[in-house]
This record gives C-alpha cells, structure tokens and sequence, in this order.
C-alpha cells in the first residue's frame, strides 16, 4: 500500500514526473476500485470524499497522456478537507511533469497510489521535485538513457527532491536508476528517512542516494543505499544530522561536502554518523572542502563504522578539486572537533588521509579504536597520511597514526574570523 498524508497548511509540496517509471505494490482491497461494462463502480471502503483521477478524464492504458487529468483531480481533493486522491490499481498511467502545491489546501489530503506511474524517458522532460511518501513502491528514474549520452542535457532529473518543507518524512520506498541524485533535501527541517533503498549500478555518474542542503534536524536510518556517487551527501547549511543503522555500497561513501567551492561560505555542524556497515565503496567517512571557501564544519562524530574492501575508510581533504583546473588559495573552510570511535576493518588503497589547510590547519580530530587492516591481495602500503593535521589519539591504532600533531595550532588563533557562521 502506499498512501501519504499532506498537512498542507504547512508544506507547499511539489511533485513533477519527470523521466521517471513508478511501481507501487496492490493496496488492501478496502481502498479498490473496479468496472462494470462502462459504468465505473465504487467498491467498499471508498467514500464520497475519494477523488478518482479516472473519474477526471484519465485512461490509464500507458500510451495516453493523463498529466491533464490528474491536475483536475488534485484541484478537486484540494478543497476538501481529509479527502483521498486516488490513483487505482490495474492501471498505468503516463504523466509528464506535474505539480501539486499544497500551500492553500485544506488539511490532512491523503495521496493514495495503488497503480503505476510512468513518464517517458524523453529530455523535455525536467527534474522531479517533492512529495511526502511512505509505501512498498518502486521508482525506476530508468537512468541509464541519461547516464551516458551525450545529447541529454547536462542537468539530469533528481528523482525524488523536497524543497522548502517541514516534518517530512520518507519510509518504505525504493527508488532505482535515478538519471541523479536519488533523494534530495533542500531548505527542509524535521526530516525522518527510514527504510529507505536506493539500488544504482556504482558507475552510474552523479547518483547520490540522499542529499541535504540547507536541511536541520534529520535522522535516516534503517535504510540501504546502493549508488554510484556519496551513499549520503552532506552540504552546506545542514545540522543536527544523525544517520545511523545504514548499509552504504557501492558508492563513494558518506561525505560532508564539498564544501565552499567558488569561494563560497559554508556551514556544517552537529553531525552524527553511526551503527554503518561500508563495502566495495571508494572511500569511508569523508570530509572535503575546495581551496578558497570559508565558513566551518565542526562538532562532527563518526563512529562504530565497519568497513569491507572500502579504499580510503577515512578521510578529510581541504583540497578537493573534481574535474581539475584548480589553484592555490589561502582561504579555507575550518574543520574543527572531529571524533572518530570505533572504526575497523579492511582497506584497498589508504587507510586514514588528513590533508588539511597550510592556513587554516584542522584541529580538534580525536580518533579511538581504529583497526583498519589491508584487504587481502589489494591494498597498498602506504602508511597514514597527515598535513596540518592536529588533534589526540585516545588509543592506540592500527596502523599507527603516528604523523598527527598533538600540539595546538599556531593558526588556531586566526580561525574565528574565518569560521563565523
């Protein structure tokens, strides 16, 4: 069943359909509708306050274009208080881009999809923003026409963004091949992801499992995320994160940043990773910021991390530069007060690589029970790396990290300028 509860006084939602297949799983019988001859019948369960978007024009055969009608069923089940828009099984609809805004609706709408939803894989067809889900479906963004083509245009689909909503909460659902980021939160507050799936192929270009930007107080977990970019991304603008309980692999990780790129400000803190399992994934826990930016990430934990086969387990890089081209600059974003506990397990390229700031050194890194050992037959030799990298080792390591500075920075003391946010 996949059934979502708008409480739209409160949150403007915006769905657009765009280059993307849904499945959703039969709902109960309660809720079904079915046909008599050309007469439509009302099966047991369904109300007078139950929009049909069949009843509005839709046909529901996969080659007609029901987009009209399902904005003239959403203008009916917007004026009625607690009425249910739904979208019947043994149907397939094909709708293009769509928005349902919620601003000035009456309260409590429920959005009920027990058929199938496609949209064609065609490039007018743009990105894909907001609504509140929770179910057993399917969203197939069938990326792989986007992935590799030259002729596509170069801003793929996001399959599934909220953008500007409060108390929004993503349970249930999988969402697969998205052309990019699988799951987006941008301007949110009081998100709750859980039991999530995203499944991509680990060489699909740019396919994120979640993002947040510009997002406080979220907690994902219980969710496995399968991706050919970040498991979890992590922008700026976010606090008060806490993920915990997530398989992440194949992908690159779970990252904050990067951070102040084109000398941007940015602002990232009270962020807790736990309880996740990492495999066959490019790197481990990461933190990575481009030369030039400002602002700060700070009050970070990441701990009881399992890592199998993952290249580089742990890693904070001042100096990221994707796609080249970059230069030196003075100017960084300060990481500050970050504690790894309880890491362990097997690497193939680097176990821990802190390449911090010449101007504005990291501080405050404390690491405890860090085991990391080369994977059988694949990993290379090389031992930790540090530069301006100052912090406390609480135990003993494996390897040895012994290139951390333990003294304080003699930069420490212009950090307060640079990292106001």
């Amino acid at each position: 069943m996949y059934r979502l509860t708008l409480k739209c006084l409160s949150l403007n939602f915006l769905l657009l359909i765009s280059s993307l297949s849904s499945r959703f799983g039969t709902c109960d019988a309660r809720h079904s509708v079915y046909w008599k001859g050309n007469r439509r019948s009302i099966a047991q369960g369904e109300s007078s306050g139950t929009i049909n978007v069949l009843d509005h024009g839709a046909k529901g055969d996969g080659k007609s274009d029901d987009t009209k009608a399902f904005e003239d069923a959403w203008k009916v089940a917007c004026k009625v208080a607690a009425s249910t828009l739904l979208v019947p099984s043994g149907s397939t609809f094909l709708v293009g881009p769509i928005s349902f805004l919620g601003k000035e609706c009456k309260e409590n709408i429920v959005f009920q999809i027990d058929g199938k939803i496609i949209a064609p894989t065609s490039a007018k067809f743009k990105s894909l923003k907001g609504i509140t889900i929770k179910g057993k479906g399917i969203i197939d963004g069938r990326g792989s026409v986007w992935w590799n083509n030259a002729k596509m245009p170069r801003t793929k689909p996001t399959a599934l963004r909220f953008y500007g909503s409060n108390g929004v909460t993503v349970s249930g659902i999988t969402i697969q091949n998205s052309p990019q980021t699988h799951l987006k939160f941008d301007n949110c507050k009081s998100i709750q992801v859980s039991d999530f799936t995203t499944s991509s192929p680990g060489d699909s270009p740019n396919t994120d499992g979640i993002h947040l930007q510009n997002s406080q107080d979220a907690v994902i977990y219980r969710s496995t995320l399968a991706c050919g970019d970040d498991c979890i991304s992590i922008q700026t603008g976010c606090s008060n994160i806490n993920i915990h309980d997530v398989d992440c692999g194949p992908g690159h990780g779970i990252s904050i940043g990067g951070l102040g790129k084109d000398n941007t400000k940015a602002c990232v803190s009270n962020i807790t990773v736990r309880d996740v399992t990492m495999h066959e994934t490019t790197n481990g826990v990461r933190i990575k910021s481009w030369q030039g930016g400002s602002g700060s990430v700070k009050q970070v934990m990441f701990s009881n991390i399992q890592v199998s086969n993952v290249a580089n387990p742990i890693i904070i890089d001042q100096y990221y530069c994707d796609g080249g081209g970059c230069h030196n600059e003075t100017s960084a974003v300060a990481v500050s007060n970050i504690n790894y506990i309880n890491i362990k397990g097997t690497y193939t390229k680097e176990p821990v690589r802190f390449a911090c700031s010449d101007s504005l050194p990291c501080t405050g890194i404390s690491l405890s029970t860090i085991e990391l050992k080369p994977a059988t037959g694949k990993a290379s030799s090389l031992d930790p790396f540090c530069w301006k990298a100052h912090g406390e080792l609480k135990t003993k390591t494996l390897p040895p990290i012994q290139c951390l500075k333990t003294e304080k920075s003699p930069e420490a003391a212009s950090r307060s300028n640079n990292d106001a946010c």
